[in-house]
């Protein structure tokens, strides 16, 4: 074997050997040791095979990490080009500095680690947020009870003034969703604050009673806060136990007000102020009983039908069917609002708080009708009495010559129906005879014609 054969097998073998370097591809994610930093670049050396070069826009990175490096630091880039003009391998740190930012959002996410960001503008939908160097998102949706902008009928100027307020202001969040490709990253501050909150939320039951300010008001309810930072729902469907239209004519942003808790579903509490009262229908058999006929006050119409107020606690409902024997297309066509009815009760059920009322089972009219229409057929009748008092005698009088005009015009036609008869059976019987006659004629006409025909038969012969 030649030297020169020799030294081929010797330089297979090492290259063979797991642990030689190997010149990287581009894209590749190196690691090297920083080895010159001047003005407009950074040489690093690549395991001890080549040199490589940050330079120029390539030095910025997202991360943050390479903003104060120095010579013998360990780095990571992320290979450009294989040679530039130099003889180079053409690094940048922008490119590792992103895709590590990346993978440290997605870590954090992960982990469910609070962290710190910065607002730095807003628009109606939220808070544009940075996390490091990376630009994000907060969802108003996303905003903790005491920072969610609740404005009075939503309007949605006022509500980008509210959120404009947190920009320049540093938050505690947590990241719920991240995207390399589509570079977004969603942060919540409610997330974040979630944990905290289940420590203070441990420390109350179902059933406790609690007291707190009105933070906001809403078509279906108010928000109360109460406790340590803690806040709650009081549904509109638990205002009262009678039907409460509009929160906002019960209830304003400030009051303080009373609840117990009826509800802890993770960390959402829900409250009412009902069920600090006694249920009046508990007791609502002792009032009312099927079939009662009772008057009621229509509270709110709605297209099936009308609420009806039969006393402070108690409401009940009359369907559109109810309200009429004739079709109808509204409830409006036969009640007004505020106006009083008397209805007939159709059915009770004090468990699911429902009354069944019928009018037209009861009569249709209105109180004020019904008063206003008494009065007229008084008017009326009081008139015509007087009318007929003045006609009585002038009555008595005609009434004996009407009499005897009826009785001699029954007679008359009593004569003519008689006669009538009389002359139609006359008539009848002449009629009869006059066929009776013509027959007995012929049977003798017949007879002559046959002697006569057999005399000339006589003679012939």
């Amino acid at each position: 074997m030649t030297d020169t054969s020799q030294k081929a097998s010797k330089m297979e073998k090492l290259l063979q050997k797991k642990d030689q370097p190997t010149l990287p591809k581009v894209g590749d994610l190196i690691k090297a040791k920083v080895i010159s930093i001047s003005r407009g670049a950074v040489y690093l050396d690549i395991g001890g095979i080549a040199t490589g070069v940050v330079r120029g826009r390539e030095i910025i990175d997202e991360s943050g990490e390479f903003s104060d490096i120095k010579i013998d630091d360990k780095v990571q880039a992320t290979v450009l080009e294989l040679e530039n003009e130099n003889g180079e391998i053409e690094l940048s740190f922008r490119a590792a500095g992103h895709q590590k930012a990346w993978n440290n959002l997605q870590k954090m996410m992960e982990e469910e680690e609070v962290i710190d960001i910065s607002v730095t503008d807003a628009n109606r939908g939220g808070l544009m947020v940075k996390v490091g160097k990376i630009e994000g998102f907060m969802p108003v949706s996303q905003l903790i009870p005491e920072h969610y902008p609740r404005v009075e009928g939503g309007d949605k100027n006022k509500i980008l003034n509210k959120l404009k307020e947190f920009v320049g202001q540093k938050l505690k969040a947590k990241i719920i969703d991240v995207d390399e490709s589509e570079s977004k990253l969603i942060v919540s501050e409610k997330a974040a604050w979630k944990k905290e909150r289940k420590k203070v939320i441990s420390k109350y039951n179902v059933g406790d009673v609690v007291e707190g300010k009105i933070t906001g008001v809403v078509d279906f309810g108010v928000f109360i806060e109460f406790g340590d930072g803690l806040e709650g729902l009081i549904h509109i469907s638990e205002f009262a136990w009678q039907r409460i239209e509009n929160p906002r004519n019960k209830f304003a942003v400030g009051d303080k007000v009373k609840a117990k808790i009826i509800s802890i579903e993770d960390t959402k509490i829900s409250l009412s102020i009902k069920k600090l009262k006694e249920d009046p229908w508990k007791e609502v058999v002792k009032k009312y009983e099927v079939g009662d006929i009772v008057e009621g006050k229509v509270l709110k119409i709605n297209p099936f039908g009308a609420f009806i107020e039969l006393d402070k606690d108690i409401h009940g409902l009359v369907h559109i069917s109810e309200l009429s024997e004739n079709k109808i297309n509204h409830p409006s066509e036969v009640v007004k609002e505020n106006d009083e009815y008397k209805f007939k009760i159709l059915s009770i059920e004090p468990e699911n708080h429902r009354l069944g009322l019928s009018l037209k089972a009861a009569g249709k009219k209105s109180k004020k009708e019904s008063a206003k229409k008494s009065s007229t057929t008084d008017k009326k009748e009081g008139v015509e009495e007087k009318s007929k008092t003045k006609k009585s005698t002038k009555s008595g009088s005609d009434s004996v010559e009407k009499k005897a005009k009826k009785s001699e015009k029954e007679k008359s036609a009593s004569g003519g129906k008689e006669k009538t008869s009389q002359t139609k059976v006359k008539k009848d019987k002449e009629e009869k005879s006059k066929k009776e006659k013509e027959k007995t004629k012929s049977k003798e006409k017949s007879k002559t014609e046959k002697k006569e025909t057999a005399k000339k038969t006589k003679k012939k012969k």
